[in-house]
């Protein structure tokens, strides 16, 4: 590409503001870059004259774009740490409520344990109190039985009492009746 003048065709496209796009790892020298922007009617003369003005306008340009591409390069690596961080927050938040389900179920299952002891307790407690509810019955039942024979006893013996006492009325009655008849 030097003064011999190659046979190779580059072609390059400009923006509206006849700016040329720079194509990522292509370096070209400024005077091929102006070279390129000279319509090809222009003479050489013409390209010698406006040189410096379009050098510094062009490495203005060129700066410009470069500083552009830079700030694309930063933006898109602030975008890819936002991305990481934001998989890494995710990843952080999935552990920590991971964490979380396992602790409340932990705690679930503590708490259906103790409920279970509770329950089986309780059952336990119920059949210490049925057990001794029967040994109450029972107890009522030989004291029922006991008192139900003394009644018996009582009663007979309180009829027993009334025989004699009505037999001997009765005989106090008829002594009387014949001492005073």
């Amino acid at each position: 590409m030097g003064g011999s003048g190659s046979t190779r065709r580059v072609t390059f496209e400009a923006d509206e503001n006849e700016n040329i796009t720079v194509v990522k790892g292509v370096r070209l020298s400024d005077s091929v870059i102006d070279r390129m922007k000279e319509p090809s009617g222009r003479s050489q003369s013409q390209h010698r004259s406006s040189g410096a003005v379009n050098d510094e306008e062009l490495k203005k340009r060129i700066a410009e774009e470069l500083a552009l591409e830079r700030a694309t390069r930063e933006a898109e690596a602030q975008k890819r740490r936002l991305k990481q961080e934001q998989a890494y927050v995710r990843d952080e938040f999935g552990k920590i409520l991971e964490r979380e389900r396992i602790s409340s179920n932990e705690h679930l299952t503590r708490a259906i344990l103790r409920e279970r002891a509770a329950t089986e307790e309780e059952r336990q407690k119920a059949q210490r109190f049925a057990r001794q509810l029967e040994e109450k019955d029972r107890e009522l039942k030989k004291h029922d039985a006991y008192y139900k024979e003394q009644l018996a006893r009582l009663e007979e013996r309180s009829a027993q009492f009334y025989k004699v006492t009505t037999e001997q009325y009765q005989k106090a009655a008829d002594e009387v009746s014949a001492r005073f008849k």
